[in-house]
């Protein structure tokens, strides 16, 4: 850990966007709590599906035909469908074929959801893995047995094959629909700010929101420069290994927690984004360039947007100067005329409150007045 995180927070600096429909706010709270800038667009909306007839077609079909084993995946989900149930009048017949059979829940919140609706569950895993319970289930033996399975919209790679290979007939139950948001503005503008490298880190709860969010990026037609962007230079963080596979089928890689959390979630940004920050020794000081601030000597200095552009541009070459011209294109909404890039360093060495860390070099540009004595890997690009 820095020694500033504990002053200003290890996200200080670093813009993460949250693209979840559902518990957006917790994870911005957590992001912010520690000094994160949180931009939110959800990439879906879930309706539940209480006037549904596919709901209401497989719970009657459930209550004719007992299944063996019903397994209830998320909280949310089986109070969902318990209400539902109550809501067409036949709650009691739903929670007395519940009672009949074997009840798995997926773990301790889903635990509490049966145990509210007054049952009882015959299993659950330590793990919340929907693998411990696949598990389980073959190790019983399946061949045979009718398994209804409650969906949350979220896609369960292997598990409804690997028990129809073993000999189950399974029945989905579909509590919640994925769609797109009624506002897809929000969304748009996330695109359009990824792409401009304005995010220093995404993340993702789901596996439909990640699907959601590339498949729009496809719409708008800006789907290549979408993956540059999270391919090089934001961080795309997913709950679990689920969440991320649309993703790694783009090709793009994902950091993910060990358990699958929001909080570990927020933990494993607060240990890579600052460990991505450059540290360079400039003119006897620390800089530390991340997001949209600059640490000089621990201490935080937010600097504008054009200012920012200039830094990142100055310190893919520590110590090597830049001509005016090519940080004329680094500026957002560049024009032709080099004065702005005067009007911008100006601004920047302000905000930095330490005019030596730049250097004019008169007629040729400008450049970090990197210590000597430093040996900086650089990236010649």
């Amino acid at each position: 850990m820095h020694d500033d995180d504990a002053q200003h927070g290890p996200l200080a600096g670093f813009t993460v966007g949250v693209t979840a429909a559902r518990r957006a706010e917790e994870l911005g709270t957590l992001l912010t709590r520690r000094g994160a800038a949180v931009l939110h667009a959800p990439a879906l909306r879930i309706v539940p599906l209480a006037d549904d007839s596919e709901l209401l077609a497989a719970t009657k079909e459930l209550i004719d035909h007992a299944p063996d084993v019903v397994i209830a995946t998320t909280a949310i989900g089986f109070r969902g469908w318990v209400e539902a149930a109550d809501g067409w009048g036949i709650g009691d017949r739903l929670l007395e074929l519940l009672q009949g059979v074997e009840l798995l829940a997926r773990g301790p919140k889903v635990k509490g959801a049966i145990r509210a609706a007054g049952l009882t569950e015959a299993w659950s895993p330590q793990s919340e893995s929907m693998a411990e319970v696949l598990d389980r289930l073959l190790g019983e033996g399946v061949s045979g047995r009718r398994v209804a399975l409650q969906l949350h919209g979220e896609p369960l790679p292997g598990f409804v094959e690997s028990l129809r290979a073993a000999g189950a007939e399974v029945v989905g139950v579909p509590v919640y629909r994925w769609m797109p948001p009624e506002d897809i503005a929000p969304l748009d503008r996330m695109l359009d700010v990824t792409v401009a490298r304005g995010l220093d880190a995404l993340t993702f709860t789901s596996a439909p929101a990640a699907a959601s969010y590339l498949n729009r990026a496809e719409a708008r037609g800006i789907l290549p420069e979408v993956l540059d962007a999270l391919s090089h230079d934001v961080v795309s963080a997913c709950v679990g290994p689920v969440t991320a596979l649309p993703l790694q089928a783009k090709g793009i890689d994902t950091v993910q927690p060990e358990r699958f959390r929001l909080g570990p979630l927020v933990q494993v940004l607060c240990a890579q984004l600052p460990a991505r920050a450059r540290t360079l020794p400039v003119a006897g000081h620390q800089v530390e360039i991340r997001g949209h601030v600059v640490l000089v000597d621990g201490a935080l200095r937010p600097v504008p947007p054009a200012g920012m552009a200039l830094l990142h541009t100055l310190a893919r070459r520590p110590g090597w100067v830049v001509a005016r011209a090519d940080l004329l294109r680094a500026l957002p909404g560049s024009g032709s005329d080099e004065h702005a890039v005067e009007t911008a360093m100006a601004r920047l060495r302000t905000a930095l409150g330490a005019p030596r860390l730049i250097q004019t070099v008169v007629k040729r540009g400008y450049r970090l007045a990197l210590d000597p004595s430093a040996d900086t890997k650089y990236d010649g690009s």
